[in-house]
C-alpha cells in the first residue's frame, strides 16, 4: 500500500458496552462517556468529510471477547469512509469477520506480541496494521494493563518485511489527555522503520496536528493521526483538522 501524499485524519470511536467513551492513559477505572450512539457518531465524522474512522473495541482488547462486534460492523456498514478497527483481534476467525463486516483496515495489538507467525499469514491476504501500545518504549498488551517487556523499536523490527499495510503507535502515557503528542517519539519511529506510521494519543490542539503533519524525517512523514478526546470536547471541529492537516502536509 502506497504512503498517501500527506497526513490523513483518523477520528476515533472507543466502544465500552457498546457506547463512545474515552479512557484517560489507558485506565478503565478513569472513562469519560461520550455517547449511546457510536453508528450516529461515526457518520457525523464521516458526513464531515473525514476519510477514515477509527474504532477500537476496548472491552475485547482487555477480554479477546467480541463484545462490540455487531456495533462495529454497524458502523462500516453505515459511513462511506473507511474503518479501521482493533481491540482483541487474535485469531483469523475475528480478522476474516471484521473485514467480511466492511471493515477496511484490521488492527492486531496483542497478537502482534503474542503470535507473530498469526499477522503474517493474516498480512498475506488481509489489509491489516500492526497495533503498538506504548509505556515509554515498552510495548503493553492485553487492553494496555499489561507489560509485555518488550522494546518498541524492537517490535517493530519483527515487522518491517511482514506486509502490513501499517503500524499504529500510541503512546498511552498521553492518551487522552490532550497534553501534546510524542513528537520526539514518533520521529524516533519513523527513523526506525520504512513501514507506515500512524500515530495515536495526546492530540489537544491544532498546532498538535500541524506538528504531526508536519513531521518529516529522512524524507518520510507520518500517514495518519487518530484524534479523539479534543473532537469530543470540542477543541476543534473535523473541517478544522482537516483543514490543519492540510495546510502543513
Amino acid at each position: 500500500m502506497s504512503a498517501p501524499a500527506s497526513m490523513e485524519l483518523l477520528p476515533a470511536i472507543d466502544l465500552r458496552d457498546g457506547r463512545c467513551v474515552r479512557l484517560y492513559q489507558g485506565d478503565y477505572d478513569r472513562e469519560t462517556v461520550y455517547g449511546d450512539d457510536p453508528v450516529a457518531q461515526a457518520r457525523r465524522f464521516a458526513d464531515a468529510g473525514s476519510p477514515w474512522v477509527h474504532v477500537v473495541d476496548l472491552d475485547a482488547a482487555r477480554s479477546g471477547e467480541p463484545v462490540n462486534r455487531p456495533v462495529v460492523a454497524a458502523i462500516a456498514g453505515a459511513v462511506g469512509a473507511k474503518v479501521q478497527t482493533g481491540g482483541g483481534v487474535r485469531d483469523e476467525a475475528a480478522a476474516e469477520a471484521l473485514v467480511a463486516a466492511g471493515v477496511t483496515r484490521v488492527v492486531l495489538g496483542t497478537a502482534a506480541l503474542e503470535d507473530p507467525v498469526l499477522v503474517r499469514r493474516l498480512a498475506a491476504r488481509l489489509p491489516v496494521a500492526v497495533g503498538l501500545d506504548v509505556r515509554g518504549r515498552e510495548v503493553a498488551v492485553r487492553g494496555w494493563e499489561q507489560g509485555s517487556g518488550r522494546d518498541l523499536l524492537d517490535v517493530l523490527g519483527t515487522y518491517e518485511d511482514a506486509g502490513v499495510e501499517a503500524v499504529v503507535v500510541t503512546q498511552i502515557a498521553r492518551d487522552g489527555t490532550l497534553d501534546g503528542p510524542d513528537v520526539d517519539g514518533l520521529a524516533e519511529v519513523l527513523g526506525a522503520t520504512t513501514m507506515q506510521v500512524v500515530a495515536s494519543g495526546g492530540v489537544g490542539t491544532l498546532d498538535d496536528l500541524r506538528t504531526l503533519a508536519g513531521l518529516v524525517v529522512d524524507g518520510r512523514r507520518l500517514a495518519g493521526a487518530i484524534v479523539g478526546r479534543a473532537l469530543y470536547e470540542g477543541r476543534f471541529t473535523i473541517d478544522e483538522a482537516l483543514a490543519a492537516v492540510a495546510e502543513s502536509g
